[in-house]
């Protein structure tokens, strides 16, 4: 399986922390302020299917643009990584304007003013912003504008081909947010009652052949297969390039997760979609 690495750098005060929460909220796994030492072991030692997000700016300890851009290289020559640099960019009076107003301090002005800073930030990111698969400049956007603008150009965009988000949870827990469609499977019997599968998770085999032997269960999913079908391409015509399934039971741990895991097989052979897969109660832990 192939892990979607996003590496989220760029001027500081430029909306990395807006960028990071938006990739968050669409299903990605997200490591802020990650030392580049590490970046690679995070990347091939993560448990998720679900697209990895980094965050790694001049606050970086050890920061160096040559090497972020040399290990990003490196990791994009892995047929098991699909890399993407989005480097934020903004001008400079628009920065020097966000530091005043937040009275923050700029990373890099020490004991001189926050215009030097932003002048000496900018030569520093100068080799990795032009290794960047995308430079989004955020003078004029607003954090709505930013988040939109990551969902449908830097999500759903890599070779044109638009992500599928397939996740599992709980109702006790509540509904995602984020969540496009949203199927309840607590129609079907539960592995709960059982106190040799309470245990164990939708993952695990005896439970998952538990749920598949439910006399509904086959029907069920070839009618969900079939209702969402015909709805990708049109999703995509009105310009919709990541959606997100949302599969719910009691618990977050058996039918949800089973039916999900079901769900993200059915869809890993469709040509054409990047797929992922997130159990919310199950990571949680």
């Amino acid at each position: 399986m192939t892990k979607i690495l996003f590496v989220i750098t760029g001027m500081s005060g430029a909306g990395k922390t807006t960028a990071l929460k938006a990739l968050e909220d669409i299903g990605c796994e997200v490591i802020d302020n990650l030392p580049l030492s590490l970046l690679a072991s995070a990347v091939r030692d993560s448990e998720t299917s679900a697209p990895l997000a980094v965050g790694i700016d001049a606050r970086t300890r050890n920061f160096d643009s040559a090497k972020l851009a040399a290990a990003c290289e490196e990791l994009a020559a892995d047929p098991a990584v699909s890399e993407k640099i989005v480097f934020l960019d903004c001008d400079d009076d628009k920065l020097l304007r966000r530091f005043t107003e937040t009275r923050r301090s700029h990373p890099l002005a020490k004991n001189k003013g926050v215009a030097e800073g932003i002048v000496a930030e900018r030569r520093m990111m100068a080799p990795v912003r032009e290794k960047a698969d995308v430079i989004i400049d955020t003078t004029d956007l607003k954090a709505a504008d930013l988040r939109l603008y990551i969902e449908n150009n830097v999500i759903a965009k890599k070779e044109n081909e638009p992500v599928v988000s397939v996740m599992s949870f709980s109702y006790r827990q509540g509904l995602p947010r984020e969540a496009d469609l949203v199927f309840d499977v607590r129609f079907l019997r539960n592995p709960h009652y059982d106190p040799a599968l309470r245990p164990m998770t939708g993952r695990d085999a005896p439970v998952a052949d538990y749920i598949a032997a439910d006399e509904d269960f086959p029907l069920f999913f070839k009618r969900l297969t079939e209702f969402l079908d015909p709805l990708f391409p049109r999703f995509l015509r009105e310009g919709k390039h990541y959606l997100t399934i949302a599969v719910g039971c009691t618990g977050g741990k058996h039918r949800s997760v089973y039916v999900a895991e079901r769900l993200y097989e059915w869809l890993s052979g469709k040509k054409g979609y990047i797929v992922t897969l997130t159990h919310r109660e199950l990571d949680k832990r």
